[in-house]
């Protein structure tokens, strides 16, 4: 097992405004062309940088589920729900690869920046698998290898997008497209089949 996952301690790291300009969310949810109504799984929601933005654009028939494994940062999201009007998120304490959501239950499954820190993710992609509805879309966003290590984690953690599109294609997912968001990162997408 290896140490990559982002520390809590550090969560305050992922609200800091220069974020907003080299990871618009409003960008990444324009290439996943999020809709109303839709229900989403956000895997590694961490403080709700996406959480929040997704909510806003499912409006008040849809739903997210913002995941995450670390208390502190689901402690964060809740203060910031707090202070808000939107009432579509649930907070889930909970590893990705073992969720607890229902089968079939969302048309979306995101994982934001964590797919280098899974030590399992064939289990992940299978979680995934068993959540989505038939036709249900992934989104898989993580950190470039050939830009900068900064802002994020270092150059060895790590992972080409070809690795997320070998493990879709692994797993029977289909219609995979890749693309390049913000100034550091990938975007891998494809969908359940049925």
């Amino acid at each position: 097992m290896h140490n990559r996952r982002f520390p809590a301690a550090e969560a305050h790291r992922l609200d800091l405004p220069a974020r907003r300009i080299w990871l618009p969310p409003a960008d990444v949810l324009g290439v996943m062309a999020v809709h109303s109504d839709q229900i989403v799984a956000d895997l590694g929601a961490g403080t709700g940088y996406f959480s929040l933005p997704l909510a806003l654009a499912v409006g008040p028939h849809g739903k997210i589920y913002a995941v995450d494994a670390q208390d502190e940062m689901l402690l964060r999201l809740r203060h910031k729900l707090d202070e808000t009007e939107i009432s579509n998120v649930d907070l889930i304490h909970a590893e990705a690869a073992s969720t607890g959501l229902a089968a079939g239950s969302c048309d979306l499954l995101f994982a934001a920046n964590v797919w280098h820190e899974f030590d399992n993710r064939a289990a992940v992609l299978k979680e995934a698998a068993r959540i989505l509805k038939v036709g249900g879309q992934i989104a898989i966003l993580d950190w470039r290898t050939d830009v900068p290590p900064e802002p994020g984690p270092p150059l060895d953690h790590r992972l080409d997008s070809s690795n997320a599109v070998e493990a879709l294609h692994s797993l029977g997912f289909q219609n995979i497209a890749v693309a390049h968001v913000g100034l550091y990162s990938w975007l891998v997408q494809g969908e359940i089949k049925p």
